[in-house]
Order: C-alpha cells, then structure tokens, then sequence
C-alpha cells in the first residue's frame, strides 16, 4: 500500500509563515512529479504548485514569490514554505504525487488525506 500524509498545517497570522511536508511510504519503486493542491471552502481545488523528479518548480499566479515547494528524493518526502501568508490562502491542502509501485510497478496516482491552513488574526 502507497500513501501520502501531510503535517504542517494550522493557524496563522497574516504575514506569517507555514511549512507543510508529504511524505511518502509504501512499496515505492518510483516517484515521478509531485504537486501540492488546496480548496477553499466553496471554490474549486487549484493547483498551487508542483515540483518534477529534476527539481524543475512550476507555480500558480496566486503564490508566486511567496511559496516554496521543494522535495528530498531521499527521504520521498515533499515541502512547501509558505511565507506572507494571506486570509485568501485559507483552505485544505493535499498533496499528490505519481508514484510507481514496487510490487508491480504500475502507475498510481496518489493523494494525501489534506491539512487545514487557516489564516486569520
């Protein structure tokens, strides 16, 4: 069995700073791009950022200059510095990553069961 837990997450201050981390355990032969994604309540869920095997990072608009997704091949854990933060940042963030099992080496796309960032004052 492959999974994703997320740990991080909580309430802060606008301005304030947040560092969420995915880690990935299992029968893993393989992780390919790993994406964090969030959803306010009522909106549709956004893709906030994601980060290839490489190292090559790719961001929404919204998070530009103020997030920072980054991942330790090693550990098959993922991160995301989240710095500035505004109420609008406000929402349930999920991790999710492609991931080759070790058992059959079938593809599988994997999701986190999600962290609650809350900013307010």
């Amino acid at each position: 069995q492959v999974q994703l837990v997320e740990s991080g997450g909580g309430l802060v201050q606008p301005g304030g700073s947040l560092r969420l981390s995915c880690a990935a355990s299992g029968s893993i032969f393989s992780i390919d791009t790993m994406d964090w994604y969030r959803q306010a309540p009522g909106k549709q869920r956004e893709l906030v950022a994601s980060i290839t095997t490489g190292g090559t990072t790719n961001y929404g608009d919204s998070v530009k200059g103020r997030f920072t997704i980054s991942r330790d091949n090693a550990k098959s854990t993922m991160y995301l510095q989240m710095n500035s933060l505004k109420p609008e940042d406000t929402a349930v963030y999920y991790c999710y990553a492609g991931i080759v099992a070790l058992t059959d080496y079938r593809f599988l796309e994997v999701w986190g069961q999600g962290t609650l960032v809350t900013v307010s004052s």
